[in-house]
């Protein structure tokens, strides 16, 4: 795989990386909570169209209570709040008081009978029960067959937060099932039945969205901004007109006695009662809020990482930043663009996704240009590396050429030195491209760009050729050079790299050696390897030295306290060559007891050149 390919894999997999972690985070407690902010800034940011009330509470308040005697006397109050109610002749009445407990004695029985005859003469009642342990809590019998229909008062309540925002429009418990108290009362105010599917409600032609699930038939409530149209139990002379021909829900809205009270997404404090009022004009006008599900959501934070992705990979600067953030923007406003088209898309997964995503693309890419460009001041700073290599290992056949030429024409020389001298300008200068051409190998070695070649040579070759070229040097210095041992096998990769190598280590031996001392050359094969090892009785080196002998351009103290100019390349480009054979550099060294260099080499037997030889 190219260097390309794996970098494009790696951003992909870096913003995989971010989408799974926001779309994991999604789903966490913390993220429902801020996604149900959401919805309520959203909600108070875009309240629904204003429109007539279709209903009306009567509210059985603290006012009521105080002036009627309280809640022991609730089915009085609820008897003479019906019988006034009937008179201004209401579409239908929705009674959110639960009236399952039976009297005892005659005052009981007698405040019961009063209340069955109000109910019965109510038009289009509908009672509500409750969901407890033990399953529904119905009316007595005797007020429940005086009702059209009954409907569960049982309000959706958000256990995190406690803000009423839907409304479970169907619930069942042992076998038995109830509408909601609101879907109830608009039954029998558009007197249509209700049609079910698993995906609606349809009352009349009004479709309520309405999937079933797990919690039933979840109806989300839009709250009208103003609230529902409220009258006190105790002022419904004054305010008969305003019932006529509405759905009044009748219910306890007294705080001391409320036993249901929530807020709505405004922050207001309302009673059961209300819930089904709003619910219930939800239904009226239509302003129903589809939910996106799961699909939805996942599909948009995909999109959002994607668009993050493409604005790092095609952009660069701040162009990518400034994309990033209308991206992250985008991701913020989008459920309010959702919510005003009716669907209610979750804020935390995508804008996480989006934030995420950029956060993950922007590091990469940071960090990608920084790579790229610590390797393009690598690739530069290697460049000049070699340049100043090339430029010091050239200087040597350089100056012999030159000097000789110069001899030969400033001079007149006999034959027998003229053939001397152009012997060795010829010489030098086959020598100066032999530097040239592995200058250019070492280079496309270090880079990958070549492979070494596969010829079998006898090693000895390779130290005996470096041993007669190594010798002026050693005799103008006065240093004795020596073979000590035989060198036995045979090496396979490029002969002139290896040449290099060894030549290398002989000539730093001779030059930071003092005069009249020795330089030793010993081999040693065995286990199929062949070690070879070139001591000399120079200064020597400490531990420090050691572990930077083979870096790039590290000048010891023995160069500099010999006088020698060097790169510090050398060493580093040996280390190279016999690695890339197979082998490897060993060094030892004590301060003023000189150091020894060793390859360590893959050999084979001298046997198998012979027998590679007659097989060809």
């Amino acid at each position: 795989m190219s260097e390309r390919s794996q970098r494009i894999w790696a951003y992909i997999g870096v913003l995989s990386g971010c989408f799974v972690i926001a779309t994991l985070a999604g789903w966490t407690p913390l993220a429902a909570r801020i996604d149900h902010y959401a919805y309520d800034l959203i909600t108070v940011m875009t309240p629904a169209a204003h429109h007539a009330e279709d209903s009306v509470v009567v509210a059985i308040d603290e006012e009521t209570l105080r002036q009627r005697g309280g809640m022991r006397k609730i089915r009085t109050i609820l008897t003479e709040t019906l019988e006034q109610i009937s008179a201004a002749q209401p579409k239908a009445v929705a009674v959110d008081v639960i009236l399952a407990d039976q009297g005892a004695g005659a005052t009981d029985e007698a405040e019961d009978a009063r209340l069955e005859a109000a109910l019965r003469d109510t038009k289009n009642l509908i009672l509500s029960c409750d969901l407890v342990p033990s399953g529904w809590e119905d009316p007595l019998p005797r007020f429940a067959s005086a009702a059209a229909a009954i409907g569960h008062a049982h309000s959706e309540v958000d256990r995190l937060d406690g803000v009423s925002r839907a409304l479970s429009l169907e619930e069942t418990t042992a076998h038995q099932r109830r509408w909601a108290l609101a879907l109830e009362a608009f039954r029998i105010a558009r007197g249509q039945p209700i049609t079910e599917s698993p995906e609606d409600l349809q009352v009349g032609e009004t479709i309520i969205p309405a999937p079933r699930g797990a919690s039933g038939r979840p109806m989300l409530i839009r709250y009208l901004p103003t609230g529902i149209p409220t009258v006190s139990a105790i002022h419904i002379a004054e305010n008969s007109l305003a019932m006529k021909d509405k759905t009044v829900f009748l219910g306890v809205t007294a705080l001391s006695a409320a036993r249901d009270r929530l807020l709505n997404p405004y922050g207001v404090n309302i009673a059961g009662v209300e819930v089904h009022a709003h619910a219930f004009e939800t239904m009226v006008h239509g302003n129903f809020l589809g939910s996106a599900g799961n699909l939805s959501p996942l599909g948009l934070s995909i999109l959002f990482t994607i668009a993050v992705g493409l604005a790092f990979a095609f952009l660069s600067g701040w162009m990518a930043y400034a994309a990033a953030l209308a991206i992250i923007v985008a991701a913020m406003t989008a459920p309010i663009y959702f919510f005003r088209q009716g669907l209610v898309f979750p804020l935390f997964g995508p804008a996480f996704a989006a934030w995420l995503s950029s956060a993950g693309a922007a590091t990469y890419q940071h960090f990608f240009v920084r790579r790229q460009l610590r390797r393009s001041e690598s690739e530069k700073s290697r460049y000049q590396q070699a340049i100043h290599w090339a430029a010091h290992e050239m200087r040597t056949p350089l100056t012999a050429i030159q000097g000789s030429s110069e001899i030969m024409t400033n001079y007149s020389l006999p034959e027998a030195k003229q053939k001397q001298l152009s012997e060795m300008i010829n010489s030098e200068s086959k020598r100066l491209a032999r530097l040239i051409q592995t200058f250019l190998d070492v280079e496309r070695l270090a880079e990958g760009h070549m492979e070494l070649k596969r010829e079998v040579f006898p090693a000895v070759d390779v130290v005996n050729t470096c041993l007669q070229r190594v010798e002026p040097l050693a005799v103008r210095k006065k240093i004795g050079i020596s073979l000590d041992t035989p060198v036995e096998g045979a090496l396979t990769g490029d002969r002139e790299l290896m040449e290099y190598a060894f030549y290398n280590l002989l000539t730093n031996a001779v030059k930071y050696s003092p005069a009249d001392t020795h330089v030793s050359v010993t081999a040693d094969t065995s286990g199929g390897e062949l070690r070879l090892a070139v001591r000399d009785q120079g200064i020597g080196m400490d531990a420090k030295e050691l572990k930077n002998i083979f870096r790039k351009f590290y000048r010891t103290q023995r160069a500099e306290q010999s006088g020698e100019i060097g790169t510090g390349i050398g060493l580093s480009i040996v280390e190279q060559i016999v690695t890339h054979h197979g082998g490897r550099m060993e060094v030892s060294s004590e301060p003023g007891k000189g150091s020894c260099f060793t390859m360590i080499l893959k050999v084979k037997i001298q046997r198998n050149i012979v027998a590679e030889t007659i097989d060809r």
